[in-house]
């Protein structure tokens, strides 16, 4: 049977892939630096197997004898480097079928960090000949969890969006989407842009939430050079930072404006709207 890698597997979508394939008795491994966290975060019966893309000798035993893989890196200044690592493992140990998690907006040679960051990756998956598809994500409503301090204590988000109109896509749809292709269901060679139902507002997301969680949210519009400041003050690293800032200007140029029916061509069904995600995972974390 078919034996999937899935590194990122505790990230937002990450964790989705993993009880997707559970659910389907898809033998996996989970990729890790930290076994005790995925525990954690993942739960018990997943194949948690120690590796760091900064050590790529451990790569070769995560790799070993499987099938295909689900490669998800993190924001990270040697994201490239670590996907590098991977993709190698990958190709030297067989691999079959590889897919990538992506971003909108991902061009090699990029004004923005993160845009460059995935365009590069997407180069080096598809210059290493592996066969392979990569799914472009819109904009995570899972972005929206770093908002809750502030919507709990003062009803409002506070972003430098604008009024950039957003496809934001729940991150259990691309995580749906990967498991679809894994299960075959999708040739290879092709790359998806993932988005959700409607392109919104963030004032639109503001009174989906207020509904949803039954509480008034408020999108306040903050400049760039406010929302970095509150960021590093925060604790974010500069680098990290300015990348967030870098995306929040691309969505004001209308990257991720447009949907598209990749989540219906995969899955066979709609994907779902920002209301749905705040209910499921945003209200029980502001119950707490």
């Amino acid at each position: 049977m078919t034996t999937v890698v899935v590194t990122g597997a505790t990230g937002n979508v990450g964790r989705h892939v993993v009880r997707g394939l559970g659910s389907r008795g898809t033998p996996l491994r989970a990729l890790t630096r930290d076994p005790g966290r995925a525990a954690a975060v993942l739960g018990p019966g997943v194949d948690l197997v120690r590796g760091d893309f900064a050590e790529p000798e451990s790569l070769h035993a995560v790799f070993a004898g499987a099938d295909q893989a689900f490669l998800s890196f993190a924001n990270d200044p040697r994201q490239v480097e670590n996907a590098a690592h991977a993709i190698d493992a990958a190709v030297a140990a067989g691999v079959r079928q590889v897919v990538l998690l992506s971003t909108v907006g991902a061009e090699a040679g990029a004004a923005r960090t993160f845009s460059d960051q995935h365009g590069r990756i997407e180069q080096r998956l598809r210059s290493a000949g592996v066969p392979s598809v990569i799914l472009r994500s819109g904009f995570l409503m899972s972005n929206l969890l770093g908002s809750l301090p502030t919507i709990g204590q003062a009803g409002r988000i506070f972003l430098p969006a604008a009024d950039a109109r957003i496809a934001m896509i729940d991150p259990r749809d691309v995580a749906a989407c990967a498991v679809a292709v894994l299960a075959g269901q999708h040739g290879d060679g092709e790359t998806h842009l993932v988005t959700g139902p409607e392109a919104l507002t963030f004032t639109d997301v503001a009174h989906r939430l207020s509904t949803a969680l039954g509480r008034a949210v408020e999108y306040v519009a903050v400049p760039d050079e406010a929302a970095l400041a509150g960021m590093v003050q925060a604790g974010l690293p500069p680098w990290l930072a300015e990348g967030v800032v870098g995306t929040f200007q691309l969505l004001r140029e209308g990257v991720n404006a447009d949907t598209t029916d990749a989540v219906r061509r995969l899955t066979g069904r709609e994907p779902r709207p920002v209301a749905d995600f705040a209910r499921d995972l945003m209200a029980p974390l502001l119950a707490r």
